[in-house]
């Protein structure tokens, strides 16, 4: 591409980034330095401790700062001419419309969650411009283009659902310390910190109608004139002492099974409380909720030390009395939070006790907080080298060089004799239910699911809609806006309550709802079929959405070399499927490549497959597919597409000319 034709395009360009984390520092930096004069940051984030070890533009004296207005700061000092505009705001606040992305030539997304990336996607649907969508997650990483009609879009083929276990292990059965973590995040820390009058369906057990007077009280309450201390110990020996025993009444479950040992206070705690590698601060003083930290009270030094079950019961403990002390007015509206750290030392320790309960390895903090956060570690130079892949992408889309357009993978061993790999963008999926307008189908019981439960776990959690219009031919059924009257809210609000089939316009097998996003400016619609049961391990929500199903693989001519942006790509992906973080590529000996101009065969490159950093399980590895994922590094950068090897060139889909 000629200098001048690039130097033209990056000076006239207005770019929008969204996120300035570990990627998002690496890409200023580089938009910067490589022409861009006027440059748009959305972040919501403030800068923390552990960003410091790769997010290069901070400092220890901006932790507690707006990363997107120091980072514009940062870089004004080595590029003072250019223009930085930053926001600390959420991308999905209300002020970044459809017509506020109009006004941007490209979108560059560095962000951290499906949910966000969702968003910005509809939003550049509806605003009709290019986004390039990146991600990293330890050595591997990935850059994608999508533009309007002629990529597929980032939610044309469907996102893998975050892991889940069952009930039942959960609560009685856990044999992994994953499980201990699930149980103590979303079950005990939920019941104790988190909304009081909301329904969890993954309950700790806190009274039973058969067992002694005294436990059929909602122990959980904090009794009239007792102290923390006494509160702390009563909870302590009903979750990890009274409510194993009950399960241990149950003989049937432990005939096959390692039975787990109760545990009470006055067994944990033997010793007097002085710690093996600290001492006991006991006039410790917080100066802000953010510095409240169980560790620091009683003299922990190092989060990577395995605590024994005394330091966890310590731990657990002091987290829970600082919670009341300091954090009172939170209280009944917290949930777990991978950035709060008390949060985080109770959450570890509550886990690692049920763990020792029933005989499962204990984990340090680092480890428990890598495991409740889903936090896979960023390396800074694949950052670095994502945002370069970005920019050489956004510079091709501002000249609408799409013929040279490149989905590049980021790869982890030299032996696979590449490091990078880039390949043509998919065409739009035609069963896109975002950018094709593709009907979705729900089974759902319309007998006995409310309204409220079809916007709460579909229109929210699957679609990822914020402002939610639903529609049954010309009634609307439920709408979001602060521009209705009371009497409407009111209405609303009562249809959340009402089961489907009752509803002003019953919804019943059959029925076609419409379901709008007005911020989003992106509808869908969805087909209902009644359904009487569900599997309650399986379905644990309920009801079922269909309707995506994979681009079809299409032949196609391979005979051109593979280059970043210099030349036609081979096929190297397949379909992407919905499983857990891993799986592979199936591939044929003898298929001929060509690479950087050379040609040599598949089986010659390596028949040795990537191993997955993220270490899952065995029957998840046997997938011979490719597999796009989402994951939480510390707060960022967390996509990216795994090979474990390449398809064969007579196995593809069909690509973008």
């Amino acid at each position: 591409m000629s200098s001048l034709q690039q130097l033209s395009a990056t000076k006239d360009a207005k770019v929008l980034m969204v996120g300035a984390g570990g990627i998002g520092c690496e890409l200023l930096k580089t938009l910067a330095l490589s022409g861009f004069q006027d440059i748009h940051i959305i972040d919501m984030d403030t800068i923390e401790v552990s960003n410091l070890n790769r997010q290069f533009l901070f400092r220890q004296l901006h932790v507690g700062q707006s990363k997107a207005k120091v980072a514009r700061d940062a870089v004004l000092r080595f590029r003072p001419h250019i223009s930085i505009t930053p926001y600390h705001a959420n991308v999905k606040d209300s002020m970044f419309s459809v017509d506020f992305f109009k006004q941007f030539n490209v979108v560059l997304n560095g962000l951290d969650n499906l949910d966000a990336r969702r968003h910005v996607n509809r939003l550049c649907l509806a605003a009709d411009v290019p986004l390039v969508e990146s991600g990293t997650t330890g050595f591997l990483g990935q850059v994608t283009v999508h533009m309007k009609g002629k990529t597929e879009c980032y939610e044309c083929q469907p996102k893998p659902a975050p892991k889940t276990y069952p009930v039942c292990t959960i609560t009685s059965t856990p044999s992994k310390f994953v499980h201990c973590i699930v149980w103590a995040k979303d079950l005990l820390f939920a019941k104790l910190f988190g909304d009081k009058n909301q329904d969890n369906d993954l309950n700790v057990r806190s009274s039973d109608a058969a067992s002694a007077s005294e436990h059929t009280e909602d122990v959980f309450e904090r009794r009239k004139d007792e102290d923390i201390e006494q509160y702390g110990r009563r909870i302590y020996d009903h979750v990890f002492g009274y409510n194993i025993e009950l399960a241990l009444s149950n003989e049937e479950t432990w005939k096959s099974r390692n039975r787990p040992r109760p545990i009470y206070i006055r067994d944990a705690l033997l010793d007097k409380p002085a710690l093996q590698n600290g001492n006991v601060n006991k006039s410790c003083i917080f100066e802000d909720k953010s510095s409240v930290s169980a560790m620091t009270s009683l003299g922990l030094k190092n989060p990577q030390d395995v605590w024994s079950l005394a330091e966890n019961s310590r731990v657990f403990l002091e987290a829970l009395k600082l919670f009341f002390e300091n954090r009172e007015k939170e209280i009944g509206n917290l949930s777990f939070d991978k950035d709060d750290q008390l949060a985080v030392e109770f959450v570890a320790a509550a886990a690692n006790i049920r763990a020792a309960s029933f005989g499962i390895p204990l984990h340090s903090l680092f480890e428990a907080k890598g495991i409740a956060g889903n936090i896979v570690h960023a390396v800074a130079t694949t950052n670095a080298v994502v945002a370069g892949l970005i920019v050489i992408e956004a510079i091709k889309v501002l000249q609408k060089d799409a013929d040279n357009y490149r989905t590049t993978y980021c790869l982890e061993h030299e032996t696979k004799k590449m490091l990078l790999m880039p390949i043509e963008p998919y065409e739009p999926n035609p069963s896109c239910y975002v950018c094709s307008e593709t009907p979705l189908r729900l089974e759902i019981n319309t007998r006995r699911s409310k309204l409220r439960d079809f916007v709460e776990k579909i229109v929210k959690a699957k679609l990822g809609m914020n402002f939610p219009l639903i529609m049954h031919g010309p009634a609307l059924l439920y709408e979001v806006g602060d521009d209705l009257d009371d009497d409407m809210v009111k209405n609303y609000a009562a249809n959340l309550e009402k089961v489907l089939s009752e509803l002003p316009a019953p919804v019943t097998s059959g029925t076609l709802l419409t379901v709008e996003d007005l911020q989003q400016e992106f509808s869908c619609h969805m087909s209902i079929k009644h359904r009487e049961e569900f599997d309650d391990e399986k379905e644990p929500d309920g009801m079922l959405l269909s309707g995506w199903t994979a681009a079809p693989l299409v032949e196609k001519d391979d005979k051109k070399a593979v280059g970043n942006g210099g030349s036609t790509s081979n096929a190297f992906a397949a379909d992407l499927v919905d499983s857990e973080k891993d799986g592979d590529v199936e591939i044929s000996e003898g298929t001929d490549i060509e690479i950087s101009g050379k040609k040599r065969k598949l089986c010659d490159v390596s028949k040795d497959p990537i191993p997955d950093p993220l270490s899952v399980s065995d029957e998840t590895r046997n997938h011979k597919q490719l597999e796009k994922f989402d994951v939480d590094d510390d707060d960022d950068d967390d996509e990216v597409e795994m090979f474990d090897d390449w398809e064969s060139a007579s196995n593809k889909k069909k690509r973008l000319r």
